[in-house]
This record gives structure tokens, sequence and C-alpha cells, in this order.
């Protein structure tokens, strides 16, 4: 399953969510001693709920910013009918954010449900009740973070299953193309010995360095066909660009990334290798954002010239400050140098003026393909 459908499944599991918050909470508020007793208090703990529960929707873009709501809700839900629940589904937004960001970013909203549990005491609720709410946001915040460990051990795992199908990939071609050019190597020195006092010999030789060719060619291709994906991206499929990168930040934020993607200037017809390259430097820039730098956003940014295109990479995260600026991409960076300098290109790579790390290409466009 790729990155965008396992997004749409998520987006798909959330609003079924949102509807049994809404189908439990709002009829109980309307209907029940549970909701308050004027109609007007009635419509305002209806529309907190709504909010509350929609947030769940904003999560996956923006966790901050649906947790913050999330949270100011509950307090508002709380107050107006405290025998309903716990602030209301603050504390299954919260399991969300924690399933979404690491620890060092999700306690602070767990802190902040922990220091509003004795609002419990002001509706009515005793001493069993807020620590009811504590457990219950503890318990919230402890589930979601098993399930980030959890994700977070099955991409590893499936990273380490990659690496070592390169490398047994690696070695076999090295086997086939060392075996069978060095049998070439050798007919060929043989045929060039005999070649005028035996053209006989020297034809056999050649014949066989057709027939070593031939099986090279043949084992490279049946090793390759076994990696091929077979998705639509395939070796028929043409080579992603530019216009192609609303679908990469999708994918990312999938991933847990907040992704902002900006264009300026008129867009222009680019040459296919300036726009595969452009679009691989953002690729690899954001994969290093997510297995390097600790960062919650990224922004991406397109400029389009006269002479070249630009891209731009600016995440949030402490990579730059903490001296990985050379290494924390490993062979990514190199990867992406060598792409800029073989089309004439310029790349810059390191710290942001206002902070977190930044990778900036100009690729000039060349002759047009």
């Amino acid at each position: 399953m790729n990155d965008l459908r396992y997004h749409k499944r998520v987006r798909t599991a959330l609003a079924v969510l949102v509807l049994v918050i809404v189908g439990a909470l709002v009829p109980a508020i309307l209907f029940t001693s549970a909701g308050p007793d004027a109609p007007g208090a009635k419509a305002v703990a209806v529309a907190l709920v709504l909010i509350q529960a929609t947030t769940l929707l904003w999560m996956p873009k923006h966790p901050e910013a649906a947790m913050s709501v999330a949270i100011a809700t509950g307090v508002g839900i709380e107050q107006l009918c405290p025998t309903l629940s716990i602030f209301g589904a603050a504390n299954i937004v919260l399991s969300g954010f924690s399933w979404l960001r690491p620890p060092r970013i999700s306690l602070w909203a767990l802190g902040v449900m922990v220091a509003l549990a004795p609002l419990r005491l002001s509706s009515g609720g005793g001493a069993t009740a807020v620590l009811t709410a504590i457990g219950a946001s503890a318990f919230a915040w402890t589930w979601g973070e098993l399930m980030r460990v959890r994700r977070a051990r099955r991409a590893d795992a499936a990273q380490r299953a990659v690496a070592e199908e390169r490398a047994r990939i690696a070695r076999e071609l090295h086997d086939v193309v060392a075996h069978n050019v060095s049998l070439i190597v050798v007919q060929a020195v043989a045929a060039e010995d005999v070649f005028d006092a035996r053209p006989d010999v020297a034809r056999d030789a050649l014949r066989k360095i057709e027939a070593s060719g031939r099986a090279a060619l043949a084992e490279l291709r049946r090793l390759l066909e076994t990696v091929r994906p077979d998705s639509a991206d395939d070796a028929n499929a043409p080579q992603p660009g530019l216009n192609r990168l609303d679908a990469l930040a999708e994918a990312v934020e999938a991933a847990g990334l907040t992704v902002e993607v900006h264009r300026e200037g008129a867009p222009v017809d680019l040459p296919a290798g300036v726009d595969l390259s452009a679009y691989r430097i953002v690729q690899e820039a954001l994969t290093n954002t997510l297995r390097h730098a600790g960062a919650t956003r990224a922004d991406v940014t397109v400029r389009y010239g006269a002479d070249g295109v630009g891209v731009e990479v600016v995440d949030d995260g402490a990579g730059a400050s903490v001296g990985l600026v050379d290494d924390r991409g490993g062979h990514g960076i190199v990867g992406m140098r060598e792409r800029a300098a073989l089309l004439g290109g310029t790349i810059e790579v390191g710290a942001a003026p206002g902070g977190g790390f930044r990778v900036h290409a100009e690729l000039p466009l060349g002759t047009r393909a």
C-alpha cells in the first residue's frame, strides 16, 4: 500500500470517528440531563462538541492547532456539561497528537490536560473525578505514544529490509558483471593473439564474447525485474517532475511532517533532466528531514526564472544546530550535489537563517527537452 492510499484511509477513519463522537454527545446534550437546562447554553455546548470533534480532521496536517482547540473547547464542555464526560473528546485528540508527534513535542498537551483536571472540582466533581481525569489523559497519551513507537519500529524494519535487499542485489550484480566481463576480456585477448594465424579460433572467441555479453545482459535484466515496482511508478511511467510536488507533500505529510508548497513566478516548460533533478532534490531533502531533523514542518518553494529554476526546502528541525550539517543526510546530500553539478547548477545545504535546516538549489534551464 502506498503512502497516498494510507493517507486516504486515515482521513476516512477520522471522519467516521467524528460522526461517532457527534452522534454520541450531541443527543446527550439535547435530550438528556447531561446537557445544560438553558436553550442558549445547550446551543453553545453543541457548538463546542462539533468544533472539538472536527479537530480530528485537522490533526494530520495541523496537530498542534488541533490539540490546542480541543483543549480549549474541552474546558467549555466541562463547565457546561460536567456529567457528560471528561473534557468531551479531548483525550481522543490527545491520543492522536501523541501518535503523530514525539514526546518532546506531545508532552505539553498531557501536562495541560493534567493541570486542568482540578476543574472537575469546580464543576461538582470530587477527588475521584480529578484522579479519573488525570488517569484518562495519561492513558490516552500513552496509547498514542505506543502506536507512534510501533509505527517507527515497523518503518525502521522496512528500511533495514530494503537495505539488505539492495545489498544482496548489488552483490549479485557484481558477481554477474565481474564473471561475464572477465570471460569477455579473456576471449578478446585470445582472439587478438590468433586473429591472423587462426581466424577460425578467433571467430570462435568472438562468438563466445557475444554469448557472454548476452548472458550478462539477460542476468542484469532478470535482477532488475525483481526490484521493479508493480505500481504506476514503474519503468514505463513518466519520470516525476515538479508538477508532482503536491502529491509528494501529501505522501510526506502522511508520515507526520507538515509540508507547505509555494510557487513563485510563471511556470515554464523545463528540460526533462532539470525537471527530474529538481523533484529529486526536493524529495531527498524532505526524506532527510523525516529521518534526521526532528522537524514538525517543512516549507518547499519553487521559483521560476527566465534562465533557470530554484528549489528550496526549509524545515524547523534541530539538525543544523547540533552539528549535523555535513552528515545528517549521508549519501543524500552527496547525491543532491551531484545532480546540481551535472546540470551546471549550484546547491547550498546548511543552517537556515531563522533556525532549522535549509537546502537551496539553482538549476539552469539549458537546452529544452
